[in-house]
């Protein structure tokens, strides 16, 4: 196929996808679960009020959000699952109170009677009481007097009552969290509101908002038909569409690799400009920020056992947990995202042959500003989580609760600043390229149109504000992170990894435009919609759910044939003698494959299927796969990256292939050792309980804090050893290039 034909389906399988995602969008903002105006008892006592509902959910915002537990299932995975957590307590105090209206006990009766009340809870719970009319949500005055009784136990152990003192430490929520109690019991009004969403029937309709999730049989939340539907279909559509690709390889393959391979290294002789030498600095910053994420994690592992504390120091009072969770996502992807920043402007120059006027004082600037975010919202998130700052304040400097997107909105706008500026910069240093016709045009298109995506995508993150409903907040949550970090970032890796081997002229420059534009295509087309398997129980409509289920599915598609890509770029580490001062960022792309096909693909597809989700959906199988997928492919294809940097700014010595070596191994073995070890085991452990107890029981301390759990926690202590070796020699290495303990003899 042409490349001007596959230009056309690439912006076919974009405008399509985009569309759908847009309209759906609006279905949800349409669909959306009512916050009212008051929840009242049938005796018209105001229990709590909309803006209670809307100042609580800041209120959980400000303690951390996602970070501590989860709701929906979006979130950490030490504490439990609010809304299964309350949910589940709701109805062993609700059986109680209703066979209490009728003057029994409850667990005296015989089973006949209890099966009885059973039967009211479903009714009492699942009764859709929203009132339009008035906007109010209606509660039992059993419900109204359960629902005290739960804001009891909860004040108590968010805040310092001595007897939550040993659940506190098991779900490593520090004492006085929350220090207000006007803040405590507007934040019992969100929780309320939250579970109410998932055991409430959407209005003429027998499932609730969250499509019956979580799973607790005993107030009738149990798989759908829609999600056994639409796993099936979704399966049967990857079969399908896994021959189709495998018949379009073979019938269209082309031989790639290049078959006059050059005599000697074609970039050994390009002199960096100015503006690629100031890249160096970049690199030595991602390289203090992996040693910074490892020791966050190393932290945040260790809460899971010793939930007050870190070996006896009670750390717990100076850098909570949801602080230390917040630091380990929130650096990991500021390193990443910065080394592919950095060789974005390396290689901008070194494409065009051209250094724009004042390029290197761009450099320069955009990595001051990179800084201060970096500072300022790392900062920002304690002060938040101590709570030092309004709600308010909060949200615009501190914490904003949510995975991913943890920084304040103040540093989200100063970010999405940088972004320009970076693209700003890139394209002023790719348009001589750009104008010239010649055989690189469409990979440079390509290349400035991913950085373009790269740049303004991340603005997704400024459409909800500090009240915007949940619903609609994790709808546009899931652009920046699926959209911008799995999506234009995946697209732009691809794109340079090509560059990089066409110009190094180990691939032919045909073949290899084809192959990254067909990618893209066969990527984007299952991605951008796939940004809906994140949302299958986030108070959307079942619509959203049938798309997610499909278009998920099709992102593996691409991944069936990364056993060749891994072969081919063995292939090409092998092919000359000059190459060899390549090997490791090429084994960093093969390490690349090999995560893409087993985090992304095996371990992603494992949770993607909404009968699967169902029943895993924040689980540690979650942790398995973002670890895998995160660190695994973005993170390993970062430092290839950085190494190719490197190779271009240390042009004239071979380097030390045991520091790097034994960096390269200890990286990818500890990484596949924690996660198989204790990460896997225990996920797979919590499902079977989910399955057979409901979702509540595989989240809780009664589950989580058994030896065995704790035995499996512990596990991770050797792959966690292996893999902070590896990156702490990985930095060696870098300082190394600099004071020369990590070069060799002249190439």
């Amino acid at each position: 196929m042409t490349p001007k034909k596959l230009w056309i389906w690439l912006a076919v399988v974009m405008v399509a996808s985009f569309a759908v995602l847009i309209f759906y969008g609006t279905e949800i903002y349409r669909k959306i679960p009512p916050i009212p105006d008051k929840v009242v008892s049938t005796d018209g006592t105001v229990i709590a009020t909309g803006q209670d509902i809307k100042d609580g959910q800041n209120v959980w915002q400000s303690i951390g959000g996602q970070t501590v537990g989860s709701i929906w299932g979006h979130g950490a995975y030490i504490a439990p699952d609010w809304t299964a957590d309350y949910l589940h307590r709701e109805s062993v105090l609700l059986l109680d109170e209703l066979a209490k209206k009728d003057g029994k006990v409850y667990k005296e009766l015989p089973d006949e009677e209890q099966a009885k009340y059973q039967v009211l809870l479903k009714k009492e719970l699942r009764t859709n009481t929203f009132n339009e009319s008035n906007n109010e949500i209606i509660f039992s005055p059993e419900r109204a007097e359960v629902q005290k009784k739960l804001s009891l136990y909860y004040s108590k152990l968010f805040m310092d009552d001595a007897s939550m003192a040993k659940l506190r430490d098991q779900y490593a929520i520090p004492k006085n969290t929350i220090k207000d109690t006007g803040r405590m019991a507007k934040m019992n009004a969100f929780f309320a509101w939250s579970t109410w969403v998932c055991i409430t029937e959407r209005p003429g309709d027998d499932v609730t908002y969250t499509n019956n999730w979580p799973h607790d049989e005993s107030v009738g939340n149990v798989p759908p038909p829609s999600l056994h539907v639409w796993s099936g279909f979704s399966i049967l559509l990857l079969l399908a569409c896994v021959g189709l690709l495998v018949f379009y390889h073979a019938r269209n393959k082309e031989e790639e690799i290049s078959e006059a391979l050059p005599h000697e290294d074609p970039l050994r002789s390009m002199k960096p400009t100015p503006s690629m030498k100031a890249t160096l600095k970049y690199i030595w910053v991602v390289a203090l920020l992996i040693l910074v994420q490892m020791l966050a994690g190393v932290v945040t592992a260790h809460y899971g056992v010793e939930g007050s504390g870190f070996y006896g120091i009670p750390l717990d009072q100076f850098l909570p947990q949801s602080v230390s969770r917040s630091w380990h996502v929130q650096l990991a992807i500021f390193w990443i995202a910065t080394s592919w920043l950095a060789t974005g402007l390396y290689i901008a120059p070194a494409v065009s042959g051209y250094e724009p006027k004042y390029q290197k004082l761009g450099v320069n600037i955009l990595f001051g500003a990179l800084l201060i975010v970096v500072l300022g919202s790392l900062t920002g998130q304690w002060l938040g989580v101590m709570q030092k700052l309004g709600l308010v304040d909060n949200f615009l400097w501190g914490h904003q609760g949510y995975e991913y997107v943890e920084l304040g909105r103040v540093w989200q706008i100063l970010l999405l600043i940088g972004l320009i500026l970076w693209l700003v910069l890139m394209v002023r240093a790719l348009l001589p390229a750009l104008k010239r016709k010649d055989g690189d045009r469409h990979l440079l298109t390509l290349f400035t149109l991913s950085s373009v995506a790269i740049a303004l995508f991340y603005g997704a993150g400024l459409m909800y504000g500090r009240q915007t409903h949940m619903a609609i907040a994790e709808y546009w949550r899931w652009w920046v992170v699926h959209l911008w970090v799995e999506g234009f970032f995946e697209v732009f890796a691809t794109v340079v990894a090509a560059f990089l081997f066409t110009r190094l002229g180990l691939l032919r420059l045909k073949s290899a435009t084809n192959a990254v534009l067909f990618s893209t295509i066969i990527f984007l087309g299952g991605g951008i919609l796939g940004t809906f398997h994140h949302l299958y129980f986030s108070a959307t409509p079942t619509a959203v759910l049938a798309l997610g289920a499909t278009f998920s599915a099709l992102e593996i598609v691409p991944l069936v044939l990364i056993g060749y890509e891994a072969y081919q770029n063995y292939q090409l580490s092998k092919s000359t003698q000059w190459i060899q001062a390549y090997k490791w960022p090429i084994y960093c792309f093969i390490a690349m494959c090999f995560w893409n096909f087993l985090g992304a693909g095996i371990f992603g597809f494992a949770i993607n299927p909404p009968i699967a989700l169902y029943y895993i959906q924040g689980l540690n199988t979650t942790a398995v796969h973002g670890h895998a997928a995160l660190f695994g492919v973005y993170g390993i294809l970062g430092i290839g990256l950085m190494m190719f940097v490197l190779r271009g700014l240390y042009p004239d010595r071979q380097w030390n292939d045991k520091l790097i070596g034994w960096a390269f191994w200890l990286i990818n073995i500890g990484l596949l050792v924690m996660v198989t070890i204790s990460l896997l085991p225990i996920g797979i452990m919590q499902s079977v309980a989910s399955i057979k107890e409901g979702y509540w029981y595989a989240r809780s301390a009664e589950f989580m804090q058994t030896d065995t759990m704790h035995f499996l926690r512990w596990l991770r202590v050797p792959g966690d050893i292996l893999l902070a070796a590896g990156e702490l020699l990985f930095v060696i290495f870098i300082i190394g290039l600099k004071f020369g303990w990590s070069l060799k003899e002249k190439r």
